[in-house]
């Protein structure tokens, strides 16, 4: 018979001591230098490669872990769940996926903690969950953590990260930019201080709304900030873009933003500037 023909494969080989099996989940491989990392080591620094300073995005949980000092951060407790307003069919899957996956509600954080016995408002976006895009909950989250600022007369420091405003809530999606940004302005007006913080990537009605609206903006360095993407950007004008366009170092030379910060950095430069509007 044909079968008895064929020839059977040879058992594979023994491992021999030496050779160590690359468990599942615990590499990540760096997109600047190509460098297979052990995901504890960047974790431990900070997030950042060891080998070239580029910077991995983190988890809403490890941002608040790195700002906010140990056991003083409170979450706002407010019952307030997505909605499907589109009736699309995959879209209520999707977000359960989603926080299965990320172990997170929605794509932002909101409450109060203390930064070196400073109380703040703290607001912490994750792009692991539909890319910090900015829906319903998002936007009501963040207005009523700046409302909640006023209330309580302490600081606003919000960490921004976003693809934009989230597609499949439709034009309810983009109505969150007029919320949050009346808000932004009932802020102001009360004397308070707000700090934001732009991250890789910030886009879309995110930027066009709270995240570019601070007393003070700052971001990391490399962090992709902009509305419209660079493709889209090069396709209407027409144009070749300058080199570096749309990056955290170019916005900073053409003063939209006051301050590239190192993410060591990061605790300390805004305690100081929460002492000096003090």
């Amino acid at each position: 018979m044909i079968v008895d023909k064929i020839k059977k494969r040879e058992p594979t080989a023994k491992r021999t001591e030496n050779q160590v099996d690359i468990q599942v989940g615990k590499w990540i491989k760096c997109d600047k230098c190509k460098e297979i990392l052990y995901k504890e080591t960047v974790r431990a620094n900070s997030s950042i490669c060891p080998n070239c300073g580029a910077y991995f995005r983190m988890h809403i949980n490890k941002r608040l872990e790195s700002m906010i000092d140990k056991d003083t951060y409170q979450r706002f407790d407010f019952d307030i769940d997505t909605t499907n307003p589109l009736e699309l069919e995959d879209y209520p899957k999707k977000i359960r996926g989603l926080r299965e996956k990320t172990g997170i509600q929605e794509a932002v954080s909101c409450g109060t903690g203390e930064i070196k016995g400073e109380k703040v408002v703290i607001c912490v976006m994750d792009s692991g969950f539909l890319m910090g895009s900015m829906g319903i909950v998002v936007g009501e989250k963040i207005t009523y953590a700046i409302e909640k600022a006023i209330e309580l007369k302490l600081p606003l420091i919000i960490f921004c990260v976003s693809g934009g405003a989230r597609m499949q809530e439709g034009i309810i999606s983009l109505m969150q930019m007029a919320k949050t940004t009346a808000a932004i302005s009932k802020l102001n007006d009360a004397g308070l201080l707000y700090i934001s913080i732009l991250t890789d990537p910030t886009y879309g009605g995110v930027t066009a709304s709270f995240a570019s609206l601070a007393d003070i903006i700052l971001a990391e360095p490399g962090a992709m900030i902009g509305f419209a993407g660079q493709r889209v950007i090069k396709q209407t004008i027409g144009e070749e873009l300058p080199e570096g366009f749309q990056t955290a170092e170019f916005l900073l030379e053409h003063g939209f933003v006051d301050k590239i910060v190192e993410r060591k950095e990061l605790k300390d430069t805004i305690y100081n500037l929460i002492l000096l509007h003090k």
